[in-house]
């Protein structure tokens, strides 16, 4: 077995701490488009738009996995997938969720929680119009998270759709596919020291009846206010 305990990287110094003041905007959405440029800046980094996104049933049992960001707006974050996905099934029946990016390069990464909804039929559509048409058949071909035989099973439904389409010049989105919008409430942003002594800083809005501290919490924009966490 592998020796995790000495698995050591330097993150961040003193010389380069994030705080408040480093902050290039006070609305959460905007500063993630900020760090998100810096990350798209960074040759090393294939998907900056990788997150994972967490679920989880009525009941409360989670899951996770890796999905790819496909849309930013000040409304929030959008992805697409398979409504009859595990995930899609419990955003369905539990609609609070949870991402995370994370960009090892610059030891940087945000986490957001937030509430999902669908995005208007069209708008699906619009994107699903945009794919390769090789990714439109294979979102017609699996029944995302159902147990299958083997591998071939996909390969042959792949090769199936292939021949129906082959002169096929438009293929129609499946009804069962589309997109979910994450409308945030909450944001992380996080950078890594190497003395895990890790700047936190949080965005909130303040609950009912909750009254603005000054000593631990600053002003952001529209009703947002900012908190450090420890590490």
């Amino acid at each position: 077995m592998a020796d995790l305990q000495n698995m050591r990287k330097s993150y961040h110094d003193a010389d380069s701490i994030f705080d408040v003041n480093d902050l290039s905007s006070r609305n959460p959405m905007k500063q993630f488009e900020a760090w998100f440029n810096d990350i798209c800046a960074h040759k090393s980094i294939e998907e900056p738009n990788a997150m994972a996104i967490a679920t989880a049933t009525k009941s409360g049992i989670p899951s996770v996995r890796m999905v790819l960001c496909k849309g930013l707006s000040p409304e929030g974050f959008t992805f697409y997938t398979n409504f009859a996905s595990k995930k899609g099934n419990e955003l369905a029946e539990n609609p609070n969720c949870s991402l995370m990016f994370y960009w090892e390069p610059l030891k940087r990464s945000v986490r957001v929680e937030g509430i999902a909804e669908l995005i208007p039929e069209e708008k699906s559509e619009e994107y699903f119009q945009s794919r390769p048409k090789e990714s439109q058949l294979g979102a017609m071909v699996s029944k995302q998270s159902s147990v299958i035989e083997n591998r071939q099973v996909l390969d042959k439904k792949l090769k199936d759709l292939r021949e129906q389409f082959d002169s096929v010049e438009r293929v129609d989105k499946p009804k069962y596919w589309g997109g979910f919008l994450i409308r945030p409430y909450a944001f992380e942003f996080w950078q890594g020291q190497t003395n895990r002594l890790h700047d936190r800083l949080t965005f909130r809005k303040l609950a009912e009846g909750e009254k603005f501290n000054p000593d631990v919490m600053t002003k952001g924009e529209e009703e947002w206010i900012i908190e450090r966490l420890s590490s």
